[in-house]
């Protein structure tokens, strides 16, 4: 989970300040999320999914689309 929202970003050229303020968190507890120190809640899930334009099954990598 934590390499698939990592290259999410880097994909969009995005920092993890730019993503976390566009959802409404710390880039902090961000960075923490994307290395796994910390666990992806549902809120932050569907935020990331709606973020990015991508299922929940996609981030979780229960999906490959």
């Amino acid at each position: 989970m934590d390499n698939r929202i990592k290259d999410l970003r880097e994909d969009r050229d995005l920092t993890q300040t730019q993503v976390a303020q566009a959802i409404g968190i710390t880039q902090r507890k961000y960075s923490y999320i994307e290395t796994g120190t910390q666990q992806l809640t549902d809120e932050i899930l569907v935020k990331l999914s709606k973020f990015y334009g991508v299922s929940t099954d996609y981030i979780l990598k229960l999906s490959d689309k």
